[in-house]
C-alpha cells in the first residue's frame, strides 16, 4: 500500500482529502503545519507527499528545499489555491513534479498521482469524489464546510435546507464519506418521483400479496441501507401516513414492511432535505411536527449561487475542466464578457444551472477561450432586462412582468411542479394556470 503524508492547514479539505485517498487504497498520514511535516517525513516513510503552498508557520516549498538546493526527496504534488506562474515554476524547479490549483478535479489529481509515482493508469475506471472538492473559498462558502465536518463524525439527523440546485445530495455525500458509516451504503431517494401508492413500499419493502402486483417479498430501500447512511430528497412530498412508519423507524429503529406483521431492526443514518417551508406544511397539516423535529438536529442551509461572490470564478473553472473531459475539448476560460453575464444573472438554477451552461458553452466554443455566442440567449435576455425595466414608465407593463418573473422564477425553484410553484407563490393552481396561459408561460 502506498504511504502518503498530506501536508494541508485546512482541517476540512484535508479530511476529505484523505478519506477519498484512503477509499482509493492509500495510506495517508495528516500534518496542519511545516514543522509536524518534517517530523512525520523523517520519522516515517513515504512514497507521495502532498503539500499545501501556504501553511501556518511558512512556504511549503521550504520543506523540500535547503539553503536553495533541492534535497533528495519523494514525488511531491502542490494543491494550493495560491493561482501565480511564477509560483508555480519556482515549485516546479524546487522538484515539485506537478501543481495543482483548488478546487481539486478528482480524475486530475488521480491521474497526476498515477503519473508521480510512475504506475500504470487504469483506463474507463470512474472516480467519484464528494461536492466538497468544489469548495469555494467565500465566507458562507466556509461556514457550509465547517458545519459539514462538525455534524460528520457524529449520528445526528441533519436537515439540509437551500434552493433547488444548491448541491443538497453532495453535501449529503460529503457528510457521509466523512462520517463512521462511510464503508456502508449511501442511499439517495428523491421523495418527490415516489407516488403515493407505493412510497410505503419503496422505503419499507412488503410482502407477496400485501397489494395488487405484489408478487414476492421486497426489501425497502431503508433495510438495504443498513449500517449506512439514508438521504430522503423533498421530504415534504411524503404522505402523511409514510411519516408515521418514518417517526417509528427514527423512535425505535424498526421498519415494518407492508403486509407484515414483524419489525425489522435498521440502523441508519438519516439526512433529509428540502426546499419547501416546512412550519408552513406543519401549520396546514399536511407535515408532522413531531417527525419535523426528530430530522432537524442539526440544519445546514445551501447557499445560492448569487450569494457565494468570487465562487463562482473557481465553479466556472471546475466545470470547465469537467466538460473538457467528457467533450473531449480544450477551453481554457471564459471571456472578460461572459463572466460579466455570469455575475450579473441571478442563476435560479443555481450550481446545478451553472453546469449545464458550462457544458453547453464548452461544446459550443471550437477554440481555447469561449464568448458571449456560446451563452443561451435567454440568460443575456435576463441580464439586461433590469435596465430597459426602468426607462419604461408604464407601470402596469412593469408589474406584469414583475409578476411574470416571479413565477418563472417559482416553477424553475421547484422543478415545473405546478402545485408547489402555486404553494411558493401564495394563489390557488386555478389562478397559477390562468397567469401561465396569460404570459405565454410553458
Amino acid at each position: 500500500m502506498v504511504k502518503v503524508l498530506l501536508i494541508e492547514d485546512d482541517r476540512t479539505f484535508a479530511k476529505i482529502l484523505q478519506t477519498f485517498l484512503i477509499r482509493k487504497g492509500f495510506e495517508v498520514d495528516v500534518c496542519y503545519d511545516l514543522k509536524s511535516g518534517e517530523e512525520a517525513l523523517e520519522a516515517k516513510k513515504h512514497q507521495l507527499l502532498l503539500l499545501d503552498y501556504r501553511l501556518p508557520d511558512g512556504i511549503g516549498l521550504d520543506l523540500i528545499t535547503t539553503d536553495g538546493e533541492v534535497r533528495p526527496s519523494i514525488p511531491t504534488i502542490v494543491i494550493t489555491s495560491f493561482n501565480d506562474v511564477r509560483t508555480a515554476v519556482k515549485s516546479m524547479q524546487s522538484g515539485v513534479f506537478e501543481y495543482i490549483i483548488k478546487p481539486v478535479n478528482p480524475e486530475e489529481l488521480i491521474l497526476v498521482i498515477r503519473q508521480a509515482l510512475k504506475e500504470p493508469i487504469p483506463e474507463n475506471k470512474a472516480v467519484n469524489l464528494p461536492a466538497s472538492f468544489i469548495q469555494g473559498t467565500s465566507e458562507s462558502s466556509n461556514q457550509l464546510y465547517e458545519h459539514v465536518a462538525l455534524v460528520a463524525p457524529t449520528d445526528m439527523s441533519v436537515m439540509i435546507m437551500g434552493e433547488s440546485g444548491t448541491g443538497k445530495e453532495h453535501i449529503a455525500r460529503s457528510i457521509h464519506d466523512l462520517s463512521k458509516r462511510a464503508d456502508k451504503p449511501f442511499v439517495a431517494i428523491d421523495c418527490g418521483v415516489l407516488s403515493r401508492e407505493l412510497a410505503a413500499s419503496e422505503l419499507f419493502g412488503h410482502m407477496k400479496g400485501a397489494f395488487t402486483g405484489a408478487l414476492q417479498d421486497k426489501k425497502g430501500l431503508l433495510e438495504a441501507a443498513n449500517g449506512g447512511t439514508v438521504f430522503l430528497d423533498e421530504i415534504g412530498n411524503l404522505g402523511y401516513d409514510v411519516q408515521v412508519k418514518l417517526l417509528r423507524m427514527l423512535q425505535e429503529r424498526t421498519i415494518q414492511p407492508v403486509g407484515s406483521n414483524k419489525y425489522v431492526n435498521v440502523d441508519i443514518r438519516l439526512i433529509t432535505a428540502t426546499n419547501e417551508d416546512l412550519p408552513g406544511a406543519i401549520a396546514n397539516g399536511t407535515f408532522r411536527e413531531d417527525i419535523y423535529h426528530r430530522i432537524n438536529e442539526f440544519k445546514i442551509v445551501t447557499p445560492p449561487l448569487r450569494e457565494r461572490g468570487a465562487d463562482l470564478e473557481l465553479f466556472v473553472r471546475h466545470f470547465i475542466r469537467l466538460a473538457n473531459t467528457e467533450l473531449n475539448r480544450h477551453v481554457e476560460s471564459v471571456s472578460p464578457g461572459v463572466l460579466t453575464t455570469f455575475k450579473s444573472y441571478d442563476w435560479p438554477g443555481n450550481l446545478r444551472e451553472l453546469k449545464n451552461v458550462i457544458k453547453r458553452m464548452v461544446l459550443l466554443t471550437p477554440g481555447a477561450i469561449a464568448d458571449q455566442t456560446a451563452l443561451p440567449a435567454e440568460m443575456i435576455t435576463s441580464v439586461a432586462r433590469p435596465a430597459v425595466r426602468t426607462q419604461t414608465e408604464d407601470l402596469k407593463a412593469n408589474q406584469e412582468q414583475t409578476e411574470k418573473e416571479l413565477i418563472t422564477q417559482a416553477l424553475q425553484k421547484t422543478r415545473f411542479n405546478k402545485s408547489k410553484a402555486a404553494l411558493l407563490l401564495n394563489i390557488d393552481r386555478k389562478t397559477l394556470y390562468a397567469k401561465m396561459e396569460r404570459y405565454g408561460i410553458s
